[in-house]
């Protein structure tokens, strides 16, 4: 069910348990050859898959947010970000105003990696808020972790043994969806490692720490092909997980 569709009325007349679904994204740098819509238009795709399984008529889909939490890609012309508070204050308010709905089953569906401490604190924050709803489910998946890595065999020919950024994965992507969208040749997109990262530990960053053209990952090795592959892969995972959320029977370990 489509949200924007609906009349008031209609929404009112739903199960309170029917999931409420955020699709969160950015619009942000993606390297010299990917555009800055990348992570929205690649979310969008996900979703729209989804939507053509059994799971649509079960749950409520707001529309994409587009904007997210990009400062660490400031440094590159075109990137569009709200602050990190701004951000989560953004979340919880989306949330919120849902909550007052009397909506007990709330999901944010991520596809940008910058949004994933946000929205942890949000639902965090939230939850302490409503500490004594017991009845209450608050949830977030980013996409690419919803079915397993497509790199320990479900996708044969991946390089990439996990998501970087305008990378193998994300190239793939949007060559199957619009190869007009990724500039010059792929093939001589150069590889930048994700390093190590002085795991297993965190460390702050910005893209310039990390590389100079934007990109992080193997986009030379990306094909449409792979991006078919990784698209059914994904969205088959938020599929079964928002099934999941519809069964959710109240307990802790389901």
């Amino acid at each position: 069910m489509e949200l924007a569709e609906l009349a008031w009325p209609a929404v009112a007349a739903l199960p309170r348990t029917t999931p409420v679904i955020f699709p969160i994204a950015a619009l942000e740098q993606h390297g010299k050859h990917m555009p800055v819509f990348t992570d929205s238009l690649l979310l969008g795709e996900v979703i729209r898959r989804v939507k053509l399984s059994s799971i649509a008529e079960k749950c409520l889909f707001a529309p994409l947010q587009w904007l997210g939490n990009s400062h660490h890609h400031l440094d590159f012309p075109g990137t569009l970000s709200a602050s990190p508070r701004v951000y989560l204050d953004l979340l919880k308010d989306l949330a919120t105003c849902f909550l007052a709905h009397g909506f007990t089953r709330l999901v944010f569906v991520n596809g940008h990696g910058g949004n994933v401490t946000p929205y942890q604190q949000a639902l965090f924050e939230l939850k302490q808020q409503h500490r004594d709803r017991r009845d209450l489910l608050l949830l977030a998946l980013t996409y690419w972790d919803a079915a397993g890595n497509p790199s320990s065999g479900a996708i044969p020919g991946l390089v990439q043994k996990r998501m970087g950024h305008a990378c193998e994965w994300e190239t793939s992507m949007v060559l199957r969806l619009n190869p007009k969208l990724v500039v010059g040749e792929v093939a001589k997109v150069p590889e930048v490692l994700h390093g190590r990262e002085f795991t297993p530990g965190y460390r702050a960053w910005v893209m310039p720490d990390r590389s100079e053209p934007g990109h992080v990952g193997t986009p030379s090795a990306a094909t449409a092909e792979k991006g078919e592959a990784l698209f059914t892969h994904f969205a088959t995972g938020v599929a079964a997980y928002l099934e999941r959320v519809v069964a959710w029977n109240g307990t802790w370990d389901q």
